[in-house]
């Protein structure tokens, strides 16, 4: 194999989409072309810029691709279209072929192998991209480490990656996966409500030399929940956000 070009940008350039998947009603995954030789610059966890000219005023959002961090010849990003974010409505509104301006990677609250043995996963809602991103990557490298995560949304139909979460569990004894839902359906057996002290007891590693947790979701979620981990015995440079 010929030698990998990591591409790693400050100016926003023009990245082609190539195919474009709906995970959920309101979410989809945007595959990006690269050379064929050439893969993200980043860590898992790490994120992008998407840049947009809308209403004539220059905007730019933070996007964590969803992929596989050394994947070559594309990334992808997972996007949920919300009602007031101007630019997931934008790219929900672009098509194969079109072109976006993205720049990156950046830094984030990103996982280094070697950094933990028990690694949990607390998200809620789109927060689930970077942690997709980490997941796939320890699975696939099969690293000696457990996982474990608490995943949040408003109803059943709103749960990203669902096939790939059943899937990982079934595939891999090391995955542990929580759902916790809002409104759940007449015969659901998981969460139900919101992450709670009590669930972030039972279903996360406890704290120890070789855990971590990932934590990421709405600005509300997150501020509760760090402090519940915090209250919990996790010290705050073992919870990560990315």
């Amino acid at each position: 194999m010929g030698t990998v070009t990591r591409i790693k940008t400050k100016t926003p350039s023009p990245y082609q989409i190539t195919a474009i998947e709906t995970d959920t009603h309101d979410t989809k995954t945007f595959r990006f072309e690269l050379p064929a030789d050439s893969t993200l610059d980043m860590l898992p966890g790490d994120f992008l810029y998407v840049h947009a000219m809308i209403n004539g005023k220059a905007v730019k959002r933070p996007y964590t691709p969803s992929s596989v961090p050394n994947a070559t010849g594309f990334f992808d990003l997972t996007v949920k279209r919300y009602e007031t974010g101007v630019v997931s409505k934008y790219l929900h509104n672009q098509h194969i072929g079109d072109s976006v301006l993205i720049s990156g990677p950046n830094p984030g609250g990103h996982w280094m192998d070697g950094m933990a043995k028990r690694v949990g996963f607390v998200a809620g809602g789109t927060g689930i991209t970077p942690m997709i991103s980490i997941i796939r990557w320890i699975l696939a490298q099969r690293l000696d480490a457990e996982l474990f995560l608490i995943y949040a949304n408003k109803t059943n139909p709103d749960i990203i990656f669902r096939q790939e979460w059943a899937r990982a569990m079934r595939d891999h004894p090391n995955f542990h996966c929580y759902h916790v839902l809002e409104n759940p359906p007449a015969d659901w057996r998981e969460g139900t409500g919101r992450i709670t002290t009590d669930s972030l007891r039972q279903h996360l590693p406890p704290p120890g030399p070789d855990t971590c947790i990932f934590l990421c979701g709405p600005p509300p979620m997150v501020d509760t929940l760090e402090a519940a981990l915090k209250v919990l015995g996790y010290p705050e440079q073992t919870i990560i956000l990315p």
